[in-house]
């Protein structure tokens, strides 16, 4: 195969990463693309770092060994605990990260409240840390770990009472001075964006990383002379750690936005 006809291979923690993938073929529908979702031992938020290091260099492995051409971690957890080892260990290929899209929330108005949601982990390196040092002068800064939101995903349980229960005890200390933004820090979590914003309310601006990681995939392709040129729509691969028929089906419609709704029927 002719190398800029490779795939792009594209990783999560589990099926948040998908997100990231429709933003991916969206922008770039000529590429071909493996997503690995390692449902197995999602969620990576809540484990130690050493752990999460180990289970993303696995899965860059598994990726690589498929011949990919180049690497997108998608997954925010995976991001702060691993991308400089992944950039060391395959420095001959792009290896893309994603980080919470604090920039345009920052700069929506002078001095916004605004609120990260991501996992424990996340909020805790220092690779978020900077970023949030970088910003603090022009925003205030709240960091909102979310353990238990990432498995209503994994369960494929993107709206309902007892989501809107969850995310309204997550939000009630943040309800007598109400804030401007939200960013969504974990992959996951856009999946349940409209049930976020129907807790908060229609005032509060949501932003996320997934376009621009995907447009900093095509811009480092592009350096690298990978683009696939060849006019012809690409392939998706959807891969899942726990290989089971129900992971699979619900990977592919979470890849369709179309398909959102037989999901939550599905699982209702």
């Amino acid at each position: 195969m002719e190398e800029n006809r490779r795939p792009i291979g594209v990783f999560d923690s589990g099926l948040g990463g998908i997100s990231v993938l429709r933003e991916l073929v969206a922008l770039m529908p000529q590429e071909n693309y493996i997503f690995y979702g390692d449902s197995k031992h999602a969620p990576y938020g809540t484990k130690t770092l050493q752990m999460v290091q180990e289970l993303t260099c696995a899965d860059a492995k598994y990726l690589v060994e498929q011949g990919v051409k180049a690497l997108v971690v998608a997954c925010n957890t995976a991001t702060s605990a691993a991308i400089p080892i992944l950039r060391r260990e395959y420095a001959d290929m792009p290896v893309i990260g994603i980080e919470p899209a604090l920039k345009p929330a920052v700069l929506v108005k002078a001095y916004p409240r605004v609120l990260v949601m991501a996992t424990p982990m996340t909020l805790r390196e220092e690779k978020f840390r900077k970023l949030m040092d970088k910003f603090k002068e022009q925003a205030e800064i709240l960091p909102l770990p979310c353990p238990g939101l990432v498995e209503f995903v994994e369960r494929g349980e993107l709206e309902g009472q007892e989501l809107e229960a969850f995310l309204s005890a997550l939000f009630a200390p943040y309800k007598k001075q109400p804030i401007d933004c939200v960013v969504l820090g974990c992959t996951h979590y856009p999946f349940v964006r409209s049930m976020i914003q129907k807790v908060l309310g229609e005032k509060v601006l949501i932003f996320d990383g997934g376009a621009g990681t995907a447009r900093e995939t095509q811009r480092r392709l592009k350096e690298c002379g990978l683009l696939n040129t060849s006019g012809e729509r690409g392939s998706v691969v959807l891969q899942n750690s726990l290989g089971t028929k129900e992971m699979e089906e619900l990977g592919r419609l979470l890849l369709e936005a179309k398909q959102l709704s037989p999901i939550l029927n599905k699982s209702s």
